[in-house]
């Protein structure tokens, strides 16, 4: 009932090695319309990452502007200071490659893992994209925020099969003839009737963490409250 991240992400992924010069991995940024790329090893076992605001660093930092009496404003300099990477900054606006740029270790996700635990620890992290590798670390792919949400554009009557056959027919083990399932929009209505109010209370909860379901109406009756 779970999509995972092997459905969903993007497997063609533009990727750099350390020794990529500061201009290359902004050119490949611009040509693949990303915000990041994985930095890989001669056997494409991810290093690290560079992003947009590691290669931005350079400029904000630029010594030129420091000679001129520039200085970073106040929230900027708070936000460097609390930062994780704060003592990176420097090493990252004198680097020149890859390797100098980057940030490591990369964020990662196993292509086995759900949509859900991706979606987790791209919040957790503050992150729009996971690079997707395997056991060994290998480059596999690239996840991003866009990809989570084809989890939610499932059609209507793929969802209502799964509901019916994986969670109702399956996973309840009870007579569930006399529930009618409808979706529309990825809204569930669930109605009818079931034995067991603990049984309808539990369809709601099962249906509801179903991938692609928006909401859930429950309009079920019971013909016994074991509550």
């Amino acid at each position: 009932m779970r999509v995972k991240v092997q459905d969903i992400m993007t497997i063609e992924v533009a990727s750099v090695n350390g020794s990529t010069p500061f201009k290359d991995i902004a050119e490949v940024l611009i040509a693949h319309g990303v915000s990041a790329v994985p930095v890989v090893d001669a056997e494409n076992h991810v290093l690290g990452v560079v992003s947009e605001a590691d290669l931005l660093h350079k400029e904000e930092f630029r010594e030129a502007y420091y000679a001129e009496g520039y200085k970073p404003p106040l929230r900027a300099r708070l936000r460097h200071r609390l930062s994780e990477e704060g003592p990176d900054l420097q090493r990252k606006a004198s680097g020149n490659t890859a390797a100098q740029l980057m940030t490591a270790p990369a964020v990662t996700v196993p292509a086995t893992a759900s949509a859900v635990l991706a979606a987790r620890r791209m919040d957790e992290h503050g992150i729009k994209r996971l690079i997707v590798v395997d056991d060994d670390g290998t480059l596999q792919g690239v996840v991003s925020r866009r990809d989570l949400l084809k989890a939610f554009v499932r059609a209507d009557a793929d969802i209502a099969h799964e509901l019916r056959e994986d969670v109702l027919n399956r996973s309840l083990l009870v007579e569930t003839a006399d529930v009618k399932v409808e979706v529309h929009q990825g809204v569930v209505t669930l109605s009818g009737c079931m034995d067991r109010r603990s049984r309808a209370l539990l369809a709601v909860r099962l249906i509801a963490r179903v991938d692609g379901v928006v909401d859930v109406i429950d309009k079920l009756q019971w013909k016994h409250d074991d509550t």
